[in-house]
């Protein structure tokens, strides 16, 4: 088992002040290993950037009278709760017959600050993961299954979504865990979330599911605000990179799928230190050439975090770490 290397170093006024170690896996959507850095085995929770897989499950018990566009992309997000978030959560619900009271999620304040200002108390339709619950809510009204047990391991459709991990990353039984939202999460290897989000890109990998996953894609490129929201990582490489479909998940842990390609990558901090995340996500989707010079520079805000001293930039947090190449990357 190989080691973490250093993947993003952290300066302030000129001297090294903290080093974040990590791991990075590129794949195909057969699963080989293109490219790495540190261990691209080690064993993560997929944590939410499994949302896009899920919302793919979910659409497929809705059927063919499903959500629009914006509905699709909240249910793959871990949006900031701001109110277009919101709406749009209340809308998907609506569909369905359903209120804010259905969810199972925690309740949680927005993690946009003036929108948490704005909400004054905590509750479910706030938390980044209300999209998620929503999407499973609508699905279990139209497949008529238990709404009120949907984040249960035993339920069908969390069944359905364990065959579909299982399926996208060709791991057959993957460990289970809860994650913080209270559904079923699973222990994979880095690399097999790289394939995931590999065959994400090249859906027609997936059987069935391939429809649904296309889908979920086509919403997030199409929306990439309601994804995440203000300052966030992934709304912002989607807008200026259309071609990538990106999707971060906690404890450091970040995706992406160079559309069309069928490469997939996942970073993972080993420390969960989310600054991290996202300049060494986009240190690898440059290396990779899946982003331009002049797309790296209007991501730099985000490539290269600020370190501020007296309310003023001393230094920053950026990814410096090289790839190791294991295989033929596509043209």
């Amino acid at each position: 088992m190989a080691e973490p290397e250093p993947l993003v170093r952290v300066t302030r006024s000129g001297f090294e002040e903290s080093v974040h170690l990590g791991h990075v896996a590129v794949c195909d959507a057969a699963g080989r290993l293109l490219a790495s850095a540190g261990d691209p085995r080690r064993s993560v929770f997929a944590r939410s950037c499994l949302k896009p897989l899920q919302a793919a499950v979910s659409l497929a018990a809705i059927g063919s009278a499903g959500p629009t566009v914006p509905q699709v992309a909240v249910m793959c997000a871990s949006h900031n709760g701001e109110p277009i978030h919101v709406r749009t959560v209340r809308g998907l619900l609506g569909a369905a017959g359903l209120g804010f009271e259905a969810l199972r999620c925690p309740s949680m304040l927005p993690m946009d600050g003036s929108s948490a200002i704005r909400a004054r108390r905590p509750a479910p339709q706030f938390g980044d993961c209300s999209g998620k619950h929503a999407g499973m809510l609508v699905a279990c009204v139209r497949a008529a299954w238990d709404p009120g047990t949907y984040f249960r391991a035993s339920h069908p459709l969390q069944r359905r979504v364990r065959k579909a991990v299982s399926i996208a990353t060709g791991v057959g039984e993957p460990a289970a865990g809860v994650d913080g939202c209270g559904v079923p999460t699973f222990g994979l290897p880095l690399s097999a979330m790289a394939t995931l989000f590999a065959r994400l890109s090249l859906p027609d990998r997936l059987g069935d599911l391939a429809p649904h996953a296309e889908r979920c894609h086509e919403a997030m490129r199409a929306e990439p605000y309601l994804v995440a929201g203000r300052d966030r990582t992934d709304t912002a490489l989607m807008l200026v990179a259309p071609g990538i479909v990106a999707k971060s998940g906690a404890e450091a842990l970040a995706c992406a799928g160079i559309v069309g390609e069928g490469v997939g990558v996942a970073v993972r901090i080993a420390d969960g230190g989310p600054r991290a995340s996202g300049p060494a996500l986009i240190r690898a989707l440059a290396l990779l050439g899946a982003l331009s010079e002049k797309q790296v520079s209007s991501l730099a805000r985000f490539a290269s975090r600020p370190v501020t001293g007296g309310g003023r930039r001393v230094g920053e947090v950026v990814a410096t770490f090289d790839l190791r190449r294991h295989g033929r990357l596509p043209a």
